[in-house]
């Protein structure tokens, strides 16, 4: 463990649970609003496909933003970003609460993805600043279990709020949540960037820094690698209104039966991976991952084939085998790329993260619509990007097992040992 620049680290709790709470800022935003939907499309008087808008303009929003959050942490330190970003979510959540109609909703909208970011992308970079080999992965692993649980508990606590008032009660919720994160992060956070490496603020090397992530290849390659990793399971997500209430036929208060199986097999698997954690190469495990999502998604293909299995709970039976692996290979992935930077982790995560959330715009305002009429089609959508990012994988694979230039990938410092 590295010492930080202003005071020591709080608790390893405390700090896992602050870290953990900044990054599940971006699932509640999203996942807290499907039980809503119905009740919404009336209040406002839109159709539920335009509702679907409000997810891809966060989404896109927040990737946009996503490219800056990084190198300007990188250039101001981790804390004042993350304060700034925190306090403007909390503005954009009361906007959100009390907008009077979908095109101001929109804008709010907006504005909690430009913001709701700067946690979530430097959280990454700060676990990498404070924590070294087999132990960075552990608390990765350790603040991705956390940071699972909130894709489960969000529609679940949305269709409590339903229950005890409208869909602005959400936003409330969300307003409330932010201001919590802020007084933790003012009174416990350090900042672990410290002044004398940091780098000038400027605009010309901040797109530098940026750009440079993005022409190596082998962080290119990484970065698309981790989006496709997570892109099957965010088909899923995307279209869980339309999963459990028209293909499932359930009601707002039951998105937990698709959320619970898609999220326990995450917080499993990130378990698993910290337990792993310098016993097995970090290429291995990554690659376990891969296959383990290869096969539940073939035999989730196969079941939903079969008319009589798609009900419940055949329908979400292997979902969580399928998100084990997925998160199995995820802090693997995610070390790897920040290891490429040394010098610019804000800007290997903010890169990382922009690449990942265009692609969910794409799935939550394209791709899901136009699959979610059936479950074989969604389970069929999931196998077929996994299958991409395994090929995505294996490319990696062969390229720095034969490039002796490579830097290592995290936890992988031996050679390259073909499972």
């Amino acid at each position: 463990m590295l010492k930080t620049s202003e005071r020591p680290l709080p608790a390893q709790w405390l700090l896992l649970t602050i870290l953990a709470g900044l990054g599940m800022v971006g699932p509640f935003s999203i996942d807290t609003m499907f039980p809503a939907f119905a009740q919404m499309a009336i209040d406002l008087n839109t159709t539920p496909l335009a509702l679907q808008q409000l997810i891809s303009v966060y989404l896109l929003s927040f990737a946009v933003m996503s490219l800056f959050h990084g190198p300007l942490s990188d250039a101001l330190g981790r804390k004042p970003v993350i304060m700034v970003g925190t306090g403007l979510f909390v503005l954009s959540s009361l906007a959100c609460a009390v907008a009077p109609n979908l095109g101001l909703l929109l804008a709010g909208r907006a504005l909690q993805g430009l913001s709701a970011g700067a946690g979530q992308i430097i959280s990454r970079a700060m676990v990498r600043d404070i924590f070294a080999g087999d132990r960075a992965q552990k608390v990765m692993s350790q603040i991705a279990m956390i940071f699972g649980l909130a894709p489960a508990l969000a529609p679940i606590v949305g269709g409590w709020l339903l229950a005890h008032g409208d869909w602005r009660g959400i936003f409330w919720f969300l307003t409330v949540v932010g201001v919590v994160l802020l007084v933790l992060v003012g009174l416990f956070l350090p900042e672990t960037h410290p002044a004398a490496q940091r780098t000038p603020l400027r605009v010309g090397p901040l797109f530098h820094s940026l750009w440079s992530v993005w022409i190596d290849r082998d962080g290119r390659r990484l970065a698309l690698t981790a989006m496709i990793n997570f892109a099957g399971m965010f088909v899923y997500i995307s279209a869980a209104p339309m999963i459990v209430v028209n293909l499932l036929g359930k009601g707002e208060r039951d998105f937990w039966m698709l959320f619970v199986p898609l999220i326990s097999g995450m917080v499993l698997g990130s378990w698993f991976s910290g337990r792993l954690a310098g016993r097995v190469s970090g290429r291995r495990m990554a690659t376990a991952g891969y296959w383990i999502s290869l096969a539940a998604g073939a035999a989730n293909l196969v079941l939903m084939l079969v008319p009589a299995a798609q009900t419940l709970p055949w329908a979400v039976l292997l979902l969580p085998v399928y998100t084990f692996g997925i998160a199995l290979a995820f802090p693997i992935l995610t070390l790897a790329m920040l290891d490429l930077f040394p010098a610019n982790r804000g800007a290997a995560s903010s890169v990382q993260s922009f690449v990942s959330l265009v692609s969910n715009a794409v799935i939550a305002g394209v791709v899901a619509p136009a699959v979610a009429f059936s479950l074989p089609m969604l389970a069929g959508t999931a196998l077929a990007l996994t299958t991409i990012g395994y090929l995505m994988w294996r490319r990696h694979l062969r390229v720095t097992a034969s490039d002796p230039q490579a830097p290592p990938d995290p936890q992988a410092y031996e050679p390259l040992d073909e499972m």
